[in-house]
């Protein structure tokens, strides 16, 4: 989809620039998909059942306090489930993590099938192998479109040395990648 907005656009000029909410969704996606970003798995326990999702969204708010966002969407069916324990884990993927990371995108199914993880300290699911976790707990949410605003207190973290051999797994343009 090509932009309605010209390249050599003037930002400043308010003629140039769409009003909110004439910029389809699909442009958005496919210039947004130009921003490399890495990918989380965002996890928890509901009841004796470990869940978890799939995020992208995932962005260090502050440093004082230690504050940490991430934004689930809102048709999501895991996010309510995570939301009912208040802490989460969230497992930073590894460049080979890809699989994984497609695994925890879809409904419906175990996502944890063969995955192997153990408690974190928060007793959150920590997934093997995760370049780096952040423990945290669930202080408030903010509605903001089709997606949820989810902004925690971090409790505990940890880079995993482990894992950096694989570098982290980036999303970009639709697809996965890391560095080489």
């Amino acid at each position: 989809m090509q932009s309605t907005v010209p390249n050599n656009a003037d930002p400043a000029d308010p003629v140039a620039v769409p009003s909110a909410g004439v910029i389809p969704s699909e442009m958005l996606r496919e210039v947004m998909g130009h921003f490399a970003t890495g990918v989380a798995i965002i996890t928890a326990y509901d009841g004796d059942e470990p869940v978890g999702l799939t995020c992208q969204s995932v962005v260090s708010v502050s440093l004082e306090p230690p504050l940490i966002a991430f934004c689930p969407a809102k048709t999501s069916t895991s996010w309510p489930r995570l939301r009912k324990s208040g802490s989460v884990c969230i497992n930073v993927l590894s460049g080979p993590q890809g699989p994984l990371c497609r695994q925890f995108s879809k409904s419906g199914t175990d996502k944890f099938a063969g995955v192997a993880h153990r408690p974190a300290a928060n007793g959150a699911p920590l997934i093997d192998e995760a370049l780096a976790h952040v423990e945290a707990t669930v202080e408030a949410e903010h509605d903001a479109g089709d997606h949820t605003i989810v902004v925690c207190r971090v409790t505990d973290l940890a880079a995993h040395a482990h894992a950096v051999d694989g570098g982290p797994l980036l999303f970009y343009r639709g697809g996965f990648g890391n560095f080489s």
